[in-house]
């Protein structure tokens, strides 16, 4: 096919020469040339990051974005130059170990409705444990609240093998998204409109609308660092998270969901902005999440024309469970005691 590669392992750098000196050689390392293009899509960084990857890893593609549009659309502009089966969405903070590539993708030709896919995320700066931002597969609760296998709100898991079973989730973290390139572009992308930050969720979300699977397969392992353009307790990074999810729910959830779940969001969030008032004794992140919710009403119009593309089946494979309840009520802090 014109030399198109199966694989494109995309990285998306933004001012990040410190992360690709110290990640992308565990990238090419351990990414077949035979299988794989290595891509660095470059967002309009101000460094020396692109003269670096130039003089130093001349196999290494680089794709230089014209504009930085964040996360989402920053992917879509560079994606829209990448010719391959699949696309590997993987941040520059990010170190691969062996046969990373090979066991996802040989999982993902087992069954065609499988559309996409996560490895195992550890820390990398504690390397027995998972990572926040993906751990061992990702889920949605019955309120929109996210979560993951290894990992509930704060409380992040040590990994003892306990979920090294391939497993179908509801969404792969976009710190390394394994996804047919097909599937990216006919379930509509990343939604340009979330800047950063829960995007790849909502990509899922659209996917699983469309009757597709989403897998973990913890054979492959990598260990990301995490909080690198937005750290954990930024109120910007509060507000997009809470913005996004409640944008995500707003486009994918059933109509008749829609209508009672989303103003029983409210007063959970009303309660978590309290609640992080108390803890942390002050009001940034109150203020973060009362600025989210308007700027989702600002956005109404526009998410009512995003809703008509999208199919809503009746089933919105949301997990059963409320993760606030079984968290803050029940104490619950691992995924297995859900």
């Amino acid at each position: 096919m014109n030399g198109q590669k199966k694989v494109a392992v995309v990285i998306l750098a933004w001012n990040g020469k410190k992360f690709l000196e110290q990640f992308l050689p565990s990238v090419v390392k351990y990414s077949p040339a035979h299988l794989c293009e290595i891509v660095v899509a470059d967002n309009c960084s101000t460094d020396d990051s692109v003269a670096f990857v130039q003089k130093n890893f001349p196999s290494v593609r680089i794709v230089q974005n014209a504009r930085n549009n964040g996360f989402a659309d920053g992917y879509n502009d560079a994606l829209k130059k990448v010719k391959a089966d699949y696309y590997v969405l993987l941040n520059q903070d990010v170190e691969v170990t062996e046969n990373w590539i090979e066991s996802v993708i040989s999982e993902m030709e087992k069954n065609t409705t499988i559309a996409a896919a996560q490895p195992k995320i550890r820390a990398y700066n504690q390397r027995d444990h998972f990572e926040y931002a993906g751990a061992c597969g990702g889920f949605v609760d019955k309120f929109g609240y996210v979560f993951c296998r290894g990992r509930l709100f704060d409380s992040v898991e040590k990994d003892e093998r306990q979920y090294d079973s391939v497993k179908e989730i509801f969404w792969a973290t976009g710190a390394c998204m394994f996804i047919k390139s097909e599937v990216y572009w006919e379930a509509g992308a990343l939604d340009g409109d979330f800047f950063a930050h829960q995007e790849e969720i909502d990509l899922c979300w659209r996917i699983k609308n469309r009757g597709l699977k989403i897998i973990c397969v913890p054979q492959s392992v990598v260990y990301h660092v995490g909080g690198g353009s937005l750290p954990q307790g930024n109120p910007h990074k509060t507000y997009l998270n809470f913005r996004n999810n409640l944008m995500m729910m707003f486009k994918n959830l059933p109509l008749l969901s829609l209508f009672w779940k989303l103003p029983f969001r409210i007063i959970l969030d009303i309660i978590a902005s309290l609640y992080s008032v108390a803890k942390n004794k002050n009001f940034n992140d109150f203020a973060a999440i009362f600025k989210a919710h308007g700027s989702l009403y600002l956005s109404i119009p526009s998410l009512i024309q995003k809703r008509m593309k999208i199919p809503h089946p009746g089933s919105t494979h949301l997990s059963p469970v409320s993760v606030v309840w079984q968290y803050f009520i029940l104490h619950k802090k691992k995924y297995s005691d859900l």
